[in-house]
């Protein structure tokens, strides 16, 4: 555990917040992968919104790792599920298979922040973005990506 003092309340666990970051910088990587490959402007438009979120879940993250005495990661791999799907298809992804591989990330993300709100050693100040914004943002970009689904 990288912490900066012994007072609970002043102490993190980087790694863990270095864990969450690195969950994030995939998630960017994997919706510029995606955007590279969509050719539906309004689901363009949808995706660069989400990936826009996770870009500043990013900032926010590195924030709190430098804040409690850590070194924030810097890159991380998009998400395997994409991963595969980009690697296994054809030269153009249809958008619901897209779709449905981000929704896995997404789904992903939601339980590494579970996990993170049960970790003993996350600041409580930590786990109140988690709670307030960054858990409901990933579960905001689930219904999202189902309502894109279903328009399909």
């Amino acid at each position: 555990m990288n912490a900066v003092e012994q007072n609970p309340n002043r102490t993190c666990d980087t790694d863990a917040l270095n864990a969450l970051l690195r969950c994030q910088l995939s998630a960017v990587e994997t919706y510029d992968r995606a955007m590279e490959r969509c050719e539906d402007q309004h689901v363009l438009a949808d995706l660069h919104r989400i990936r826009e979120d996770h870009a500043r879940a990013v900032v926010m993250l590195r924030e709190k790792v430098t804040r409690f005495g850590g070194q924030p990661v810097e890159a991380a791999e998009p998400w395997s599920a994409f991963v595969s799907l980009v690697r296994d298809a054809a030269p153009v992804i249809g958008p619901a298979p897209a779709l449905s591989a981000l929704r896995q990330g997404e789904e992903h993300g939601i339980n590494e922040y579970e996990d993170a709100l049960k970790h003993e050693n996350v600041n409580p100040e930590c786990k109140d973005v988690i709670r307030t914004e960054l858990l409901p943002g990933c579960r905001k970009h689930v219904e999202e990506l189902n309502r894109l689904m279903g328009g399909m």
